[in-house]
């Protein structure tokens, strides 16, 4: 019987291709299955390592092939992409992820439990809504505009442009009805809104380490529960820079021939966490600067004198992901002193 010592395994809805090595690193397993067929191989098949690209649905099938005893590491596509030899297909991307889990320096992601995934659904669904809420009162404030009516900024504005429209018996009826239509949309996004936040505080209330992170200025409740859910292990990295670098805080590299070039932010890593701690930043550096901040350090204000708003919002941002891992590998609760003098330090 031939022994397989890992497979790669490239996924979609139906289809599942294969492709698997011997100890000898040859190929003894090149093979196509559908759904139902792929789940009675692995049932059967003796326990072995698979790699899987890290997307839609991985994670479940890496918790569905572990409890078949197996092996599953997760791969981000980025790093599979330079294994493919030649063209785009099933075969050659699986063939892809059996090579690249075989090299020594490969980083591979965390498997997520279901929990993890359902908390997950909290910030996916709030972030959704909010969107929606925001079209939405765009919608309302553009057809107003058409009307000679507007508002100032603000969502409480758009209430109050509502009830304007609805006492203005000069508009049409047809409009007066359509906005009526629209603000009952408006008010539904809300209270779904405000009931997805109430489940999600419960969440950061219940988490010991989340209520820690929220003490960072800038960082929040809705910051330090995206930080407990999205990251992985703190132990996974080796420095604060390091975690910074996940999230794609750090400058790009293109140095050669012993010349340093940095450029922009990578932007790797979770965009919904990398928005997150930038809004923030930002919005702490608004109330410095309009002066209702208690917040203030030596290093953040030197930043702001030689440097744009924009640009120092993105450098606070790196700071509070290094403070952030800091306190997650320590254990240690926000001390601003010591969070000033990292700050210089870096």
């Amino acid at each position: 019987m031939i022994e397989i010592s890992r497979i790669g395994m490239d996924t979609s809805k139906q289809l599942f291709q294969l492709h698997g090595v011997d100890a000898s690193e040859r190929p003894v397993l090149r093979k196509k299955l559908r759904r139902r067929d792929m789940v009675t191989f692995f049932k059967g098949l003796a326990p072995t390592v698979i790699a899987i690209e890290a997307c839609g649905a991985s994670h479940h099938w890496a918790r569905l092939l572990e409890s078949f005893g197996h092996e599953v590491r997760l791969i981000a596509p980025q790093y599979v992409k330079p294994y493919v030899k030649r063209g785009k297909n099933d075969a050659a991307d699986a063939e892809a992820l059996c090579e690249a889990m075989s090299r020594p320096t490969m980083r591979f992601v965390p498997v997520k439990s279901a929990e993890q995934q359902a908390a997950l659904m909290l910030v996916g669904v709030r972030d959704r809504l909010v969107r929606n809420r925001t079209q939405i009162s765009n919608a309302i404030r553009g057809h107003a505009a058409e009307f000679g009516l507007t508002a100032a900024k603000g969502l409480s504005h758009v209430t109050d442009l509502l009830d304007r429209i609805a006492a203005d018996e000069t508009l049409p009826e047809l409009a007066r009805e359509l906005f009526a239509l629209e603000r009952v949309e408006l008010e539904r996004l809300q209270s779904d809104i405000e009931e997805v936040e109430v489940r999600l505080m419960a969440w950061h209330r219940a988490n010991e380490c989340s209520r820690r992170l929220a003490e960072i200025p800038a960082v929040g409740p809705i910051g330090a529960s995206l930080l407990m859910m999205k990251a992985p292990s703190p132990e996974l990295f080796k420095s604060g820079r390091d975690f910074a670098a996940w999230i794609g805080l750090t400058p790009k590299d293109h140095s050669t021939a012993g010349k340093v070039r940095l450029g922009v932010i990578t932007r790797a890593g979770d965009p919904d966490l990398r928005r997150t701690l930038v809004t923030g930043a930002t919005s702490l550096i608004q109330q410095i600067r309009a002066g209702r901040s208690k917040h203030v350090s030596p290093w953040l204000l030197d930043m702001l004198k030689r440097k744009p708003p924009k640009l120092v919002a993105i450098a606070l941002a790196n700071r509070i992901a290094r403070i952030a891992w800091k306190m997650m590998m320590t254990g240690e609760h926000y001390s601003k002193p010591a969070a000033s003098a990292m700050m210089a330090a870096a």
